[in-house]
């Protein structure tokens, strides 16, 4: 099990769709290009990748019953939508309360992460303690933002997973070949990833252009979290209320049979 808090970009770019894979030969930004990217071209998949995201991680979530969850959205600002806690159904209804309403067009990751770091403040090291980064955009953090973020997860010992989910034209996490090294520092996305790994801890990246590669990801982020956990947790008493009143009528009885045997009279 795992103290895992999923961090949901709620960003305007999360109702769009994901970038996918255009058929082989389809290049350039004729129309049939531009009608595979607006979602016209026949068989297209046209959810968004939010949609998707949310619904994944309701089935990852209710498989792992074992695990403790929190969870925050963001965009401009975080949002801490549920403490940690077990209760299935609770983290669901936390996921799906993401989709009300649009996003806004900002996307604030430095804050997002500290809020969910945060969240580990005050609790006791009990085993695995992930922070579940799922979105579609990165972000240039000012060096106090990497300062505190790089502070908080050495002493929280939290590992940190990037799900990210890649639009129409965006040029995912790894360097193209000949694509020249400047661009690290002018591309977000680039930028954060190397951030994260700057981080005196674990860290992992999946990119998932596709429903199937953010299902992978998922998957895999299950089977590497399978460490015990250890936490304390309140039983219910055990109900004695039927033996007792079984020991009490078998009490009754012996008394009725003593009453019965007693001598009333000598003769």
């Amino acid at each position: 099990g795992a103290e895992i808090v999923l961090v949901l970009d709620r960003s305007r770019s999360m109702d769009q769709g994901f970038a996918g894979r255009p058929p082989p030969g389809m290049k350039g930004t004729g129309p049939e290009v531009l009608d595979y990217y607006m979602g016209r071209w026949p068989g297209r998949l046209t959810e968004s990748k939010g949609k998707v995201a949310r619904r994944l991680l309701s089935e990852f979530a209710t498989k792992r019953q074992d695990d403790r969850f929190g969870v925050i959205v963001f965009s401009a600002l975080p949002i801490r939508v549920l403490e940690f806690t077990q209760k299935s159904e609770a983290v669901h209804a936390a996921i799906v309360a993401g989709d009300v309403g649009r996003g806004l067009s900002e996307t604030n990751i430095g804050l997002a992460l500290e809020e969910a770091l945060s969240s580990f403040e005050d609790r006791p090291y009990n085993g695995s303690r992930i922070v579940m980064l799922v979105s579609d955009g990165g972000d240039r953090l000012d060096p106090d933002t990497r300062t505190r973020i790089a502070y908080l997860t050495r002493k929280h010992r939290v590992a940190i997973y990037w799900i990210y989910l890649r639009s129409a034209n965006s040029p995912g996490l790894v360097l193209e070949k000949g694509e020249a090294a400047s661009s690290v520092d002018s591309v977000p996305e680039y930028a954060l990833h190397r951030f994260f790994e700057s981080l005196d801890t674990s860290y992992r990246a999946y990119e998932a252009g596709d429903p199937e590669a953010l299902k992978q990801a998922i998957d895999s982020v299950d089977r590497l979290e399978k460490l015990p956990i250890t936490y304390l947790d309140t039983m219910p008493r055990r109900d004695l209320s039927a033996p007792m009143f079984g020991l009490a009528f078998g009490c009754v009885v012996l008394l009725l049979a003593a009453s019965l045997a007693e001598i009333r009279r000598w003769a």
